[in-house]
């Protein structure tokens, strides 16, 4: 009688602990299936057109290249970490910060970088096969009366283009408009050979606002005056090519020059 009362409690005590285990298990799949869609969801690229808040300019600032400093330590940045084409197997983490004043817009890249390139130094040369920054904008909103492409090596070297339609009917701004931009540096003009260790660049400069409205019926910015634009960075002949966009961009294959995927800029 004995033996059997210890046997239906040692019944019931596995009973209990395999429900208790059943539980476990069951909590412990739910935690992990909540665990892997918050860790999808924190790696999903936003296919959302980027928005960025632009700041008015507080104080003066030197077009040095200078990331640590005023007024730039006071200003969020924007980071360029979506990709074109298949994933590079090298991706710098690049940032960009903005702000503006009543006559220019001031941009400030920053590049953790490596195999870095630059051998284009001729204005309006292809830079775009170096190490290179670039901003396509639009100064408002509608799109269909054509963009900017501002694209800078980390040498300094430009190109600079209006573009009434992608790639079509475009004018390069002469260099003497061009020669207003003031545009800092901090690695050498020529970069060859290709710096194959890591290494941190900056390309800074000042876009005055003037120079832009004989190509374009430019909005001025200003408090609720909003532009369309795109960040891009780019190093399409470094012995690790990649294309990387702030705003994504919906093409199978790297092209910068589609407008409709910009993002937008709001000034404050």
């Amino acid at each position: 009688m004995i033996n059997q009362i210890k046997q239906k409690e040692a019944a019931s005590a596995a009973e209990s602990l395999g429900v208790a285990i059943r539980r476990m298990n069951f909590r412990y799949i739910l935690f992990m299936h909540a665990f892997l869609l918050l860790l999808m969801s924190s790696c999903a690229v936003s296919k959302k057109p980027a928005v960025y808040t632009v700041e008015r300019l507080s104080e003066p600032v030197e077009i040095n290249a200078d990331w640590n400093k005023e007024p730039w330590n006071s200003v969020k940045a924007l980071d360029v970490d979506k990709y074109m084409g298949q994933e590079p197997d090298h991706k710098p983490e690049v940032q960009a910060k903005v702000t503006y004043d009543q006559e220019a817009v001031y941009i400030i890249f920053r590049v953790k970088d490596q195999y870095v390139r630059c051998m284009i130094d001729e204005y309006q040369g292809p830079v775009s096969r170096d190490s290179c920054v670039e901003f396509f904008f639009t100064p408002g909103t509608d799109i269909s009366k054509g963009y900017f492409n501002l694209e800078v090596n980390c040498g300094g070297t430009a190109v600079f283009k209006f573009q009434k339609v992608a790639k079509d009917g475009q004018t390069k701004i002469p260099k003497a408009a061009f020669d207003k931009i003031e545009i800092a540096h901090s690695l050498p003009r020529i970069v060859t050979p290709e710096i194959e260790d890591p290494v941190t660049w900056t390309v800074e400069y000042r876009l005055p606002i003037e120079i832009l409205k004989q190509y374009y019926e430019v909005v001025p910015p200003a408090p609720g005056v909003e532009w369309k634009a795109n960040f891009y960075k780019i190093a399409s002949e470094s012995s690790h090519p990649h294309w990387l966009t702030w705003s994504f961009v919906d093409n199978p294959e790297p092209r910068f020059h589609l407008p409709e995927f910009f993002g937008t800029l709001k000034f404050q």
